[in-house]
Protein backbone atom coordinates (compact mmCIF):
# COMPACT_ATOMS: atom_id res chain seq x y z
CA UNK A 1 0.00 0.00 0.00
CA UNK A 2 1.49 3.28 -1.04
CA UNK A 3 2.30 6.17 1.18
CA UNK A 4 0.44 8.90 -0.45
CA UNK A 5 2.11 11.89 1.59
CA UNK A 6 5.06 12.54 -0.16
CA UNK A 7 5.14 13.67 -3.94
CA UNK A 8 6.11 11.44 -6.22
CA UNK A 9 8.76 12.98 -9.19
CA UNK A 10 7.93 12.41 -12.32
CA UNK A 11 8.69 9.55 -14.72
CA UNK A 12 11.94 10.86 -15.38
CA UNK A 13 14.45 10.15 -17.97
CA UNK A 14 17.77 8.06 -16.75
CA UNK A 15 19.97 10.76 -18.03
CA UNK A 16 21.68 11.07 -14.99
CA UNK A 17 20.43 8.56 -12.76
CA UNK A 18 20.66 5.36 -14.89
CA UNK A 19 24.06 5.26 -15.28
CA UNK A 20 25.25 2.33 -17.69
CA UNK A 21 28.27 0.33 -16.33
CA UNK A 22 30.78 0.90 -18.92
CA UNK A 23 34.51 1.06 -17.64
CA UNK A 24 35.70 4.73 -18.25
CA UNK A 25 39.62 3.32 -18.77
CA UNK A 26 40.32 6.38 -20.66
CA UNK A 27 38.51 8.59 -18.74
CA UNK A 28 40.36 7.83 -15.30
CA UNK A 29 41.35 11.90 -14.41
CA UNK A 30 37.76 12.95 -15.78
CA UNK A 31 35.79 14.53 -12.68
CA UNK A 32 33.13 11.52 -11.79
CA UNK A 33 29.69 12.87 -12.03
CA UNK A 34 27.41 12.22 -8.97
CA UNK A 35 23.85 10.95 -9.36
CA UNK A 36 21.24 13.50 -9.56
CA UNK A 37 18.29 13.86 -6.43
CA UNK A 38 15.86 14.23 -9.35
CA UNK A 39 15.79 14.77 -13.76
CA UNK A 40 13.09 16.79 -15.48
CA UNK A 41 11.56 14.67 -18.30
CA UNK A 42 12.65 15.73 -21.49
CA UNK A 43 9.80 16.32 -23.93
CA UNK A 44 9.21 14.77 -27.57
CA UNK A 45 11.50 16.14 -29.62
CA UNK A 46 10.79 17.47 -32.71
CA UNK A 47 14.56 18.14 -33.46
CA UNK A 48 14.75 16.41 -36.62
CA UNK A 49 18.40 15.71 -38.23
CA UNK A 50 19.67 17.03 -41.78
CA UNK A 51 20.12 13.90 -43.23
CA UNK A 52 22.16 15.57 -46.35
CA UNK A 53 24.60 16.74 -43.67
CA UNK A 54 25.61 12.87 -43.14
CA UNK A 55 28.11 12.16 -45.84
CA UNK A 56 30.82 8.71 -46.18
CA UNK A 57 33.33 10.75 -43.75
CA UNK A 58 30.70 11.25 -40.88
CA UNK A 59 29.20 8.24 -41.20
CA UNK A 60 32.64 6.46 -40.29
CA UNK A 61 32.92 8.27 -37.83
CA UNK A 62 30.00 7.13 -35.89
CA UNK A 63 30.81 3.88 -36.47
CA UNK A 64 34.31 4.13 -35.07
CA UNK A 65 32.60 5.89 -32.42
CA UNK A 66 29.86 3.56 -31.47
CA UNK A 67 32.35 0.59 -31.68
CA UNK A 68 34.96 2.44 -29.51
CA UNK A 69 32.17 2.23 -26.83
CA UNK A 70 31.34 -1.44 -27.27
CA UNK A 71 35.53 -2.27 -27.16
CA UNK A 72 35.27 -0.25 -23.41
CA UNK A 73 37.16 3.17 -24.93
CA UNK A 74 34.14 5.45 -24.12
CA UNK A 75 36.29 8.72 -24.08
CA UNK A 76 37.61 8.35 -27.46
CA UNK A 77 33.83 7.07 -28.93
CA UNK A 78 32.65 10.54 -27.15
CA UNK A 79 34.84 12.71 -28.72
CA UNK A 80 34.36 11.39 -32.44
CA UNK A 81 30.61 11.31 -31.70
CA UNK A 82 30.67 15.15 -30.27
CA UNK A 83 33.07 16.17 -33.34
CA UNK A 84 30.23 14.50 -35.65
CA UNK A 85 27.42 16.38 -33.94
CA UNK A 86 29.34 19.63 -34.31
CA UNK A 87 29.76 18.98 -38.51
CA UNK A 88 26.37 17.69 -39.18
CA UNK A 89 24.65 20.32 -37.08
CA UNK A 90 22.70 16.68 -35.59
CA UNK A 91 20.67 17.47 -32.45
CA UNK A 92 20.36 13.46 -32.09
CA UNK A 93 23.94 13.55 -31.69
CA UNK A 94 24.72 15.81 -29.51
CA UNK A 95 22.29 13.87 -27.18
CA UNK A 96 24.40 10.81 -27.84
CA UNK A 97 27.15 12.20 -27.08
CA UNK A 98 26.03 13.52 -24.28
CA UNK A 99 24.75 10.28 -23.20
CA UNK A 100 28.06 8.48 -24.02
CA UNK A 101 29.99 10.60 -21.09
CA UNK A 102 26.84 10.61 -18.50
CA UNK A 103 27.38 6.28 -19.38
CA UNK A 104 31.20 7.07 -18.80
CA UNK A 105 30.34 8.90 -15.35
CA UNK A 106 32.51 11.87 -17.12
CA UNK A 107 30.51 14.91 -15.54
CA UNK A 108 32.64 17.64 -17.30
CA UNK A 109 32.72 15.88 -20.29
CA UNK A 110 28.74 16.01 -20.81
CA UNK A 111 28.35 19.25 -19.41
CA UNK A 112 30.82 20.03 -22.05
CA UNK A 113 28.64 17.94 -25.23
CA UNK A 114 25.11 19.61 -23.41
CA UNK A 115 26.08 22.99 -23.69
CA UNK A 116 27.57 22.44 -27.01
CA UNK A 117 24.22 21.36 -28.28
CA UNK A 118 22.58 23.74 -26.31
CA UNK A 119 24.63 26.49 -28.27
CA UNK A 120 23.72 25.35 -31.22
CA UNK A 121 19.81 24.77 -30.36
CA UNK A 122 19.74 27.65 -28.09
CA UNK A 123 15.66 27.11 -27.90
CA UNK A 124 16.00 23.42 -27.44
CA UNK A 125 14.71 22.56 -24.38
CA UNK A 126 16.04 19.04 -24.35
CA UNK A 127 20.00 20.51 -24.76
CA UNK A 128 18.92 23.26 -21.67
CA UNK A 129 17.43 19.87 -19.57
CA UNK A 130 20.23 18.51 -19.56
CA UNK A 131 23.09 21.00 -19.04
CA UNK A 132 20.17 21.84 -15.89
CA UNK A 133 20.51 18.96 -14.72
CA UNK A 134 24.32 17.75 -15.02
CA UNK A 135 24.99 21.14 -12.90
CA UNK A 136 22.82 20.00 -10.26
CA UNK A 137 24.40 16.96 -10.69
CA UNK A 138 27.78 18.25 -10.52
CA UNK A 139 26.66 20.75 -7.69
CA UNK A 140 27.01 23.49 -9.16
CA UNK A 141 23.77 25.14 -8.18
CA UNK A 142 24.76 28.95 -8.65
CA UNK A 143 25.32 28.49 -12.24
CA UNK A 144 21.88 26.82 -12.69
CA UNK A 145 19.92 29.92 -12.83
CA UNK A 146 19.52 30.97 -16.55
CA UNK A 147 18.65 27.28 -17.27
CA UNK A 148 16.03 26.86 -14.72
CA UNK A 149 14.69 30.13 -15.68
CA UNK A 150 14.61 29.04 -19.17
CA UNK A 151 12.80 26.12 -18.05
CA UNK A 152 10.41 27.69 -15.85
CA UNK A 153 10.02 30.44 -19.18
CA UNK A 154 9.69 27.45 -21.83
CA UNK A 155 7.07 25.08 -19.86
CA UNK A 156 3.29 25.18 -21.38
CA UNK A 157 1.22 26.46 -18.76
CA UNK A 158 -0.97 23.09 -18.12
CA UNK A 159 2.58 21.39 -17.35
CA UNK A 160 3.90 23.94 -14.87
CA UNK A 161 2.37 22.72 -11.30
CA UNK A 162 3.99 19.14 -12.42
CA UNK A 163 7.33 20.78 -13.38
CA UNK A 164 7.92 22.62 -10.56
CA UNK A 165 7.33 20.02 -8.24
CA UNK A 166 10.08 18.21 -9.90
CA UNK A 167 12.10 20.79 -9.71
CA UNK A 168 12.15 20.55 -5.96
CA UNK A 169 13.15 16.97 -6.46
CA UNK A 170 16.04 18.23 -9.01
CA UNK A 171 17.54 20.19 -6.00
CA UNK A 172 17.08 17.92 -3.45
CA UNK A 173 20.59 16.87 -3.22
CA UNK A 174 22.45 20.15 -3.11
CA UNK A 175 24.83 20.66 -0.21
CA UNK A 176 23.87 23.95 -0.32
CA UNK A 177 20.02 23.91 0.55
CA UNK A 178 19.92 27.57 1.35
CA UNK A 179 21.50 28.34 -2.00
CA UNK A 180 19.24 26.17 -4.11
CA UNK A 181 16.29 27.87 -2.35
CA UNK A 182 17.47 31.25 -3.67
CA UNK A 183 18.03 30.28 -7.13
CA UNK A 184 15.00 28.54 -7.16
CA UNK A 185 13.00 31.06 -5.70
CA UNK A 186 14.66 33.76 -8.26
CA UNK A 187 13.77 31.66 -11.41
CA UNK A 188 10.07 31.11 -9.95
CA UNK A 189 9.77 34.90 -9.44
CA UNK A 190 7.90 35.78 -13.09
CA UNK A 191 5.37 32.90 -12.29
CA UNK A 192 3.96 34.81 -8.39
CA UNK A 193 1.48 36.92 -9.47
CA UNK A 194 0.08 34.12 -12.07
CA UNK A 195 -3.23 32.60 -10.60
CA UNK A 196 -2.21 29.29 -12.28
CA UNK A 197 0.71 28.77 -11.78
CA UNK A 198 1.30 31.02 -8.87
CA UNK A 199 0.42 28.42 -6.20
CA UNK A 200 2.30 25.76 -7.43
CA UNK A 201 5.29 28.04 -7.99
CA UNK A 202 5.29 29.39 -3.94
CA UNK A 203 5.06 25.65 -3.02
CA UNK A 204 7.74 24.56 -4.49
CA UNK A 205 9.61 27.98 -3.16
CA UNK A 206 8.26 26.60 0.39
CA UNK A 207 9.52 23.03 -0.27
CA UNK A 208 12.95 24.54 -1.11
CA UNK A 209 13.18 26.55 2.08
CA UNK A 210 11.75 23.91 4.20
CA UNK A 211 14.74 21.18 2.61
CA UNK A 212 16.86 24.57 3.78
CA UNK A 213 15.94 24.34 7.66
CA UNK A 214 13.75 27.69 7.19
CA UNK A 215 10.36 26.39 8.23
CA UNK A 216 9.70 30.46 8.70
CA UNK A 217 9.78 31.13 5.09
CA UNK A 218 8.33 27.95 3.88
CA UNK A 219 4.89 29.07 5.96
CA UNK A 220 5.22 32.55 4.53
CA UNK A 221 4.93 30.80 0.70
CA UNK A 222 2.16 28.92 2.09
CA UNK A 223 0.25 31.99 2.97
CA UNK A 224 0.89 33.82 -0.37
CA UNK A 225 -0.25 31.03 -2.18
CA UNK A 226 -3.57 30.71 -0.06
CA UNK A 227 -3.68 34.72 -0.99
CA UNK A 228 -3.48 34.84 -4.55
CA UNK A 229 -5.74 31.05 -4.73
CA UNK A 230 -7.40 29.68 -1.59
CA UNK A 231 -7.75 26.08 -1.04
CA UNK A 232 -5.29 24.87 -3.62
CA UNK A 233 -3.78 21.73 -3.54
CA UNK A 234 -0.18 22.96 -3.75
CA UNK A 235 0.03 25.10 -0.63
CA UNK A 236 -1.83 22.37 1.18
CA UNK A 237 0.79 19.76 0.45
CA UNK A 238 3.44 21.83 1.44
CA UNK A 239 1.27 22.70 4.58
CA UNK A 240 1.11 18.88 5.20
CA UNK A 241 4.89 18.65 4.94
CA UNK A 242 5.01 21.48 7.50
CA UNK A 243 3.19 19.60 9.67
CA UNK A 244 4.97 16.77 9.22
CA UNK A 245 8.20 18.16 10.37
CA UNK A 246 6.33 19.66 13.64
CA UNK A 247 5.05 22.98 12.43
CA UNK A 248 1.45 23.17 13.84
CA UNK A 249 0.92 26.83 12.43
CA UNK A 250 0.74 25.11 9.24
CA UNK A 251 -2.12 22.94 10.48
CA UNK A 252 -5.58 24.24 10.03
CA UNK A 253 -5.24 25.41 6.62
CA UNK A 254 -4.55 21.16 5.88
CA UNK A 255 -7.36 20.72 7.95
CA UNK A 256 -9.61 23.12 5.74
CA UNK A 257 -8.78 21.64 2.34
CA UNK A 258 -9.60 17.84 3.32
CA UNK A 259 -12.88 19.76 4.79
CA UNK A 260 -13.48 21.22 1.83
CA UNK A 261 -12.07 18.71 -0.95
CA UNK A 262 -13.23 16.02 0.93
CA UNK A 263 -10.25 13.67 -1.17
CA UNK A 264 -9.28 10.20 0.52
CA UNK A 265 -5.90 10.66 -0.69
CA UNK A 266 -5.40 13.93 1.34
CA UNK A 267 -7.21 13.06 4.27
CA UNK A 268 -5.20 9.50 4.72
CA UNK A 269 -1.86 11.72 4.05
CA UNK A 270 -3.02 13.56 6.77
CA UNK A 271 -3.90 10.64 8.97
CA UNK A 272 -0.96 8.93 8.60
CA UNK A 273 1.03 12.39 9.66
CA UNK A 274 -1.13 12.68 12.97
CA UNK A 275 -0.69 9.47 13.48
CA UNK A 276 3.09 9.66 13.14
CA UNK A 277 2.96 12.39 15.71
CA UNK A 278 0.79 10.09 18.33
CA UNK A 279 -2.08 12.12 18.19
CA UNK A 280 -4.53 9.26 17.82
CA UNK A 281 -8.30 10.80 18.37
CA UNK A 282 -7.95 13.52 15.46
CA UNK A 283 -6.24 10.96 13.00
CA UNK A 284 -9.40 8.43 14.04
CA UNK A 285 -11.68 10.95 12.69
CA UNK A 286 -10.14 11.29 9.40
CA UNK A 287 -9.86 7.95 9.00
CA UNK A 288 -13.69 7.38 9.92
CA UNK A 289 -14.45 10.12 7.82
CA UNK A 290 -12.94 8.57 4.62
CA UNK A 291 -15.15 4.93 5.52
CA UNK A 292 -17.74 7.27 5.55
CA UNK A 293 -17.15 9.40 2.41
CA UNK A 294 -15.22 6.59 0.68
CA UNK A 295 -15.87 3.28 1.92
CA UNK A 296 -14.39 1.42 -0.45
CA UNK A 297 -10.97 2.86 0.36
CA UNK A 298 -8.96 0.15 2.18
CA UNK A 299 -6.27 1.47 3.50
CA UNK A 300 -8.34 3.66 5.55
CA UNK A 301 -10.25 0.03 7.14
CA UNK A 302 -6.90 -1.10 7.68
CA UNK A 303 -5.60 1.61 9.37
CA UNK A 304 -8.23 1.81 11.22
CA UNK A 305 -8.64 -1.49 12.39
CA UNK A 306 -4.55 -1.26 13.29
CA UNK A 307 -5.59 2.01 15.29
CA UNK A 308 -8.41 0.11 17.26
CA UNK A 309 -5.91 -2.69 18.07
CA UNK A 310 -3.18 -0.31 19.17
CA UNK A 311 -6.01 0.95 21.85
CA UNK A 312 -7.18 -2.29 22.54
CA UNK A 313 -10.92 -1.79 21.36
CA UNK A 314 -10.45 -6.04 19.75
CA UNK A 315 -14.35 -5.58 18.67
CA UNK A 316 -13.76 -2.48 16.86
CA UNK A 317 -10.47 -3.70 15.13
CA UNK A 318 -11.95 -6.56 14.45
CA UNK A 319 -14.85 -5.44 12.53
CA UNK A 320 -12.83 -2.38 10.96
CA UNK A 321 -10.78 -5.71 9.30
CA UNK A 322 -13.52 -7.47 8.48
CA UNK A 323 -14.70 -4.41 5.97
CA UNK A 324 -10.74 -4.43 4.69
CA UNK A 325 -11.01 -8.04 3.99
CA UNK A 326 -14.16 -7.55 1.26
CA UNK A 327 -11.71 -4.72 0.01
CA UNK A 328 -8.92 -7.22 -0.51
CA UNK A 329 -10.13 -8.41 -4.27
CA UNK A 330 -10.85 -4.99 -5.45
CA UNK A 331 -6.72 -3.96 -4.86
CA UNK A 332 -4.94 -3.77 -8.01
CA UNK A 333 -2.69 -6.52 -8.46
CA UNK A 334 -2.37 -10.21 -7.12
CA UNK A 335 0.93 -9.18 -5.09
CA UNK A 336 -0.63 -6.11 -3.33
CA UNK A 337 -3.61 -8.61 -2.77
CA UNK A 338 -1.28 -11.30 -1.23
CA UNK A 339 0.29 -8.88 1.02
CA UNK A 340 -2.28 -7.81 1.93
CA UNK A 341 -4.19 -10.69 3.21
CA UNK A 342 -0.97 -11.32 4.82
CA UNK A 343 -1.24 -7.72 7.19
CA UNK A 344 -4.95 -8.81 7.63
CA UNK A 345 -4.36 -12.29 8.92
CA UNK A 346 -1.46 -11.08 11.17
CA UNK A 347 -3.69 -8.59 12.55
CA UNK A 348 -6.48 -11.33 12.99
CA UNK A 349 -4.23 -13.56 14.98
CA UNK A 350 -3.30 -11.08 17.46
CA UNK A 351 -7.01 -9.58 17.90
CA UNK A 352 -7.93 -13.52 18.72
CA UNK A 353 -5.25 -13.94 20.55
CA UNK A 354 -5.77 -10.58 22.72
CA UNK A 355 -9.35 -12.09 23.39
CA UNK A 356 -7.88 -15.38 24.57
CA UNK A 357 -9.59 -16.91 21.35
CA UNK A 358 -5.90 -19.09 20.82
CA UNK A 359 -7.31 -21.43 18.18
CA UNK A 360 -8.47 -19.00 15.80
CA UNK A 361 -5.26 -16.59 16.04
CA UNK A 362 -3.27 -20.24 15.27
CA UNK A 363 -5.98 -20.96 12.45
CA UNK A 364 -5.44 -17.38 11.06
CA UNK A 365 -1.56 -17.94 11.49
CA UNK A 366 -1.38 -20.94 9.62
CA UNK A 367 -3.39 -19.43 6.57
CA UNK A 368 -0.03 -17.41 5.67
CA UNK A 369 1.71 -18.29 2.57
CA UNK A 370 4.10 -15.65 2.64
CA UNK A 371 7.74 -17.36 3.36
CA UNK A 372 9.06 -14.01 3.97
CA UNK A 373 6.79 -13.06 6.69
CA UNK A 374 7.88 -16.48 8.77
CA UNK A 375 9.56 -14.71 12.06
CA UNK A 376 6.59 -12.43 12.10
CA UNK A 377 4.27 -15.59 12.07
CA UNK A 378 6.32 -17.38 14.49
CA UNK A 379 6.84 -14.06 17.02
CA UNK A 380 3.04 -14.20 16.93
CA UNK A 381 2.95 -18.11 17.76
CA UNK A 382 5.54 -17.72 20.17
CA UNK A 383 3.69 -15.52 21.91
CA UNK A 384 0.35 -17.16 22.23
CA UNK A 385 2.63 -19.74 23.65
CA UNK A 386 4.21 -17.57 25.78
CA UNK A 387 0.60 -16.23 27.11
CA UNK A 388 -0.74 -19.70 28.36
CA UNK A 389 2.57 -20.48 30.66
CA UNK A 390 4.61 -21.97 28.08
CA UNK A 391 7.58 -19.61 28.05
CA UNK A 392 10.31 -22.42 26.61
CA UNK A 393 8.09 -23.63 24.01
CA UNK A 394 7.75 -20.13 22.72
CA UNK A 395 11.61 -19.59 22.71
CA UNK A 396 11.69 -22.46 20.83
CA UNK A 397 9.84 -21.41 18.10
CA UNK A 398 11.41 -18.33 17.63
CA UNK A 399 15.33 -20.02 18.16
CA UNK A 400 13.86 -22.37 15.35
CA UNK A 401 13.54 -19.73 12.86
CA UNK A 402 16.29 -20.02 9.87
CA UNK A 403 18.44 -17.39 9.99
CA UNK A 404 21.44 -17.16 7.63
CA UNK A 405 22.95 -13.62 7.88
CA UNK A 406 23.78 -11.94 10.94
CA UNK A 407 20.79 -8.88 10.33
CA UNK A 408 18.79 -12.12 10.41
CA UNK A 409 20.08 -13.14 13.28
CA UNK A 410 19.35 -10.34 15.08
CA UNK A 411 16.14 -9.93 14.57
CA UNK A 412 15.56 -13.28 15.77
CA UNK A 413 17.05 -12.56 18.65
CA UNK A 414 15.45 -8.98 18.82
CA UNK A 415 12.19 -11.11 18.67
CA UNK A 416 13.15 -13.21 21.71
CA UNK A 417 14.15 -11.08 23.87
CA UNK A 418 10.95 -8.91 23.15
CA UNK A 419 8.96 -12.19 24.38
CA UNK A 420 10.76 -12.34 27.29
CA UNK A 421 9.79 -8.93 28.37
CA UNK A 422 6.59 -9.34 27.71
CA UNK A 423 6.07 -12.66 29.89
CA UNK A 424 7.93 -10.33 32.69
CA UNK A 425 11.31 -12.09 32.72
CA UNK A 426 13.91 -8.89 32.98
CA UNK A 427 16.49 -10.78 34.36
CA UNK A 428 16.46 -13.23 31.16
CA UNK A 429 15.78 -10.49 28.96
CA UNK A 430 18.76 -8.62 30.07
CA UNK A 431 20.81 -11.57 29.55
CA UNK A 432 19.56 -12.09 26.15
CA UNK A 433 19.75 -8.53 25.61
CA UNK A 434 23.90 -8.83 26.63
CA UNK A 435 24.40 -11.25 24.37
CA UNK A 436 23.27 -8.73 21.60
CA UNK A 437 25.23 -6.59 22.46
CA UNK A 438 28.31 -8.05 22.40
CA UNK A 439 27.37 -9.58 18.58
CA UNK A 440 26.84 -5.45 17.74
CA UNK A 441 28.70 -3.12 19.74
CA UNK A 442 28.70 -0.21 18.20
CA UNK A 443 24.66 -0.28 17.47
CA UNK A 444 23.16 2.81 19.61
CA UNK A 445 19.40 0.96 19.72
CA UNK A 446 20.73 -2.23 21.14
CA UNK A 447 23.06 -0.24 23.48
CA UNK A 448 19.86 1.83 24.47
CA UNK A 449 17.96 -1.42 24.74
CA UNK A 450 20.09 -2.61 26.95
CA UNK A 451 21.17 0.21 29.24
CA UNK A 452 16.34 0.12 29.76
CA UNK A 453 16.84 -4.16 30.72
CA UNK A 454 20.12 -2.90 32.79
CA UNK A 455 17.82 -0.16 35.27
CA UNK A 456 14.94 -2.76 34.75
CA UNK A 457 16.62 -5.63 36.74
CA UNK A 458 18.42 -2.16 39.48
CA UNK A 459 21.93 -2.46 37.65
CA UNK A 460 22.06 1.68 37.78
CA UNK A 461 25.43 1.48 37.02
CA UNK A 462 26.15 -0.58 34.51
CA UNK A 463 22.60 1.62 32.95
CA UNK A 464 24.40 5.11 33.71
CA UNK A 465 27.67 3.79 31.85
CA UNK A 466 25.78 2.15 28.83
CA UNK A 467 24.00 5.69 28.14
CA UNK A 468 27.19 7.89 28.83
CA UNK A 469 29.56 5.41 26.45
CA UNK A 470 26.36 5.90 23.79
CA UNK A 471 25.99 9.30 24.21
CA UNK A 472 30.20 9.67 23.60
CA UNK A 473 29.87 7.97 20.45
CA UNK A 474 26.38 9.54 19.34
CA UNK A 475 25.64 12.62 20.62
CA UNK A 476 22.62 12.79 18.35
CA UNK A 477 20.81 10.21 20.63
CA UNK A 478 18.78 12.10 22.19
CA UNK A 479 16.85 9.34 24.00
CA UNK A 480 20.10 8.05 25.90
CA UNK A 481 19.97 11.34 27.51
CA UNK A 482 16.14 11.51 28.05
CA UNK A 483 16.93 8.03 29.70
CA UNK A 484 19.38 8.79 31.77
CA UNK A 485 17.88 12.10 33.23
CA UNK A 486 14.95 10.18 33.92
CA UNK A 487 16.45 7.47 35.59
CA UNK A 488 17.92 9.88 38.30
CA UNK A 489 14.22 11.85 38.28
CA UNK A 490 12.57 8.72 39.24
CA UNK A 491 15.25 7.93 41.75
CA UNK A 492 14.67 11.60 43.43
CA UNK A 493 19.07 11.58 42.64
CA UNK A 494 21.09 14.27 40.77
CA UNK A 495 18.25 16.41 39.77
CA UNK A 496 20.30 19.60 38.59
CA UNK A 497 22.01 16.85 36.37
CA UNK A 498 18.95 15.50 35.36
CA UNK A 499 17.07 18.63 34.05
CA UNK A 500 20.26 19.29 31.87
CA UNK A 501 19.85 15.87 30.22
CA UNK A 502 15.88 15.75 29.81
CA UNK A 503 16.47 19.88 28.78
CA UNK A 504 19.63 18.60 26.00
CA UNK A 505 17.23 15.66 24.40
CA UNK A 506 14.13 18.26 24.45
CA UNK A 507 16.25 20.89 22.00
CA UNK A 508 16.16 17.85 20.08
CA UNK A 509 12.82 16.74 19.82
CA UNK A 510 10.72 19.38 21.35
CA UNK A 511 7.50 17.89 21.17
CA UNK A 512 8.17 14.78 22.32
CA UNK A 513 5.37 14.06 24.87
CA UNK A 514 7.36 11.42 26.78
CA UNK A 515 10.70 13.83 27.17
CA UNK A 516 8.38 16.42 28.11
CA UNK A 517 6.77 13.93 30.68
CA UNK A 518 10.32 13.12 32.12
CA UNK A 519 11.23 17.17 32.19
CA UNK A 520 8.09 17.06 34.22
CA UNK A 521 8.54 14.50 36.47
CA UNK A 522 12.40 16.16 37.38
CA UNK A 523 10.22 19.38 38.12
CA UNK A 524 7.69 16.91 40.24
CA UNK A 525 10.47 15.43 42.31
CA UNK A 526 12.29 18.91 42.72
CA UNK A 527 8.85 20.14 44.17
CA UNK A 528 7.62 22.54 41.55
CA UNK A 529 4.46 21.04 41.30
CA UNK A 530 2.53 24.25 39.36
CA UNK A 531 5.34 23.71 36.57
CA UNK A 532 5.20 19.84 36.44
CA UNK A 533 1.38 20.03 36.08
CA UNK A 534 1.79 22.39 33.15
CA UNK A 535 4.28 20.08 31.62
CA UNK A 536 2.33 17.12 31.96
CA UNK A 537 -1.04 18.53 31.00
CA UNK A 538 0.77 19.50 27.41
CA UNK A 539 2.23 16.65 27.19
CA UNK A 540 -0.86 14.47 27.52
CA UNK A 541 -2.90 16.77 25.19
CA UNK A 542 0.28 15.79 22.91
CA UNK A 543 -0.22 12.24 23.49
CA UNK A 544 -3.08 10.58 25.64
CA UNK A 545 -0.72 7.92 27.18
CA UNK A 546 -1.56 5.67 30.08
CA UNK A 547 2.02 6.19 32.04
CA UNK A 548 1.83 10.06 31.18
CA UNK A 549 -1.59 9.90 32.32
CA UNK A 550 -0.37 7.83 35.67
CA UNK A 551 2.14 10.98 36.21
CA UNK A 552 -0.53 13.43 35.90
CA UNK A 553 -2.63 12.39 38.08
CA UNK A 554 0.35 11.67 40.95
CA UNK A 555 1.14 15.90 40.36
CA UNK A 556 -2.62 16.75 40.75
CA UNK A 557 -2.98 14.17 43.75
CA UNK A 558 -0.19 15.65 45.37
CA UNK A 559 -1.77 19.20 44.95
CA UNK A 560 -4.98 18.25 46.41
CA UNK A 561 -6.85 17.86 43.46
CA UNK A 562 -8.21 14.48 44.27
CA UNK A 563 -11.19 14.87 41.90
CA UNK A 564 -9.16 15.97 38.74
CA UNK A 565 -6.71 12.77 39.78
CA UNK A 566 -9.16 10.31 39.51
CA UNK A 567 -10.58 12.01 36.34
CA UNK A 568 -6.93 11.44 34.80
CA UNK A 569 -6.87 8.45 36.33
CA UNK A 570 -9.99 6.60 34.94
CA UNK A 571 -8.54 7.84 31.54
CA UNK A 572 -5.75 6.23 31.63
CA UNK A 573 -7.82 3.00 32.97
CA UNK A 574 -9.71 3.11 29.57
CA UNK A 575 -6.30 3.61 27.54
CA UNK A 576 -4.46 1.16 28.96
CA UNK A 577 -5.43 -0.78 32.65
CA UNK A 578 -2.31 -3.19 32.26
CA UNK A 579 0.36 0.03 32.23
CA UNK A 580 3.30 -1.06 34.91
CA UNK A 581 3.27 2.47 36.09
CA UNK A 582 0.12 3.32 36.47
CA UNK A 583 -1.07 0.20 38.06
CA UNK A 584 2.15 0.57 40.41
CA UNK A 585 0.75 4.10 40.70
CA UNK A 586 -2.69 3.77 42.11
CA UNK A 587 -1.55 0.59 44.21
CA UNK A 588 1.06 2.72 46.30
CA UNK A 589 -1.37 5.60 47.01
CA UNK A 590 -4.17 3.41 47.68
CA UNK A 591 -6.27 4.69 44.92
CA UNK A 592 -9.02 2.99 43.27
CA UNK A 593 -10.57 5.92 40.69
Amino acid sequence: MVHPLRPRALALAAALAALAAVPATAWSQAEPLPPAGGTLTPPASNEVDDAAAFNAGLFYEVLVGEMAVGVGDPGSGQALILNAARQSNSPQLYRRATEMALQARAGNQALLAAQAWREAFPESRNANRFVLQILVALNRIGDTLPYLRQEVETTPAPSKPVVFLSITQLYSRASDKALAAQVVEQALQSQLSDAAAGPSAYAAIGHMQLAASNPTAALEAVQKAEVLSPGNGASALLALELLENGHRGAEPLVARYVEKQRGADMRMAYARVLLGQDRLEPAEAQLTAITRETPDYADAWFTLARLNAQQQRWPAAEAALQRFDALIPQLPNAGTQRSARTESALLHALIAQKENRYAPALQWLDSIEDGAQMLNVQVRRASILAQQGQLDQARAVIQAVPAATPQQQRQRLQAEVQLVREADQPALAYALQSTLLQQFPQDSEIAYDTAILAEKIGRYQEMEDLLRALIARDPSFHHAYNALGFSFAERGIRLDEARTLITKALEAAPNDPFIIDSLAWTEFRSGNLPLAQSLLEKAFALRPDAEIAAHLGEVLWSSGQQRQARDVWKKALALNPDNDTLRETLQRLGVKP
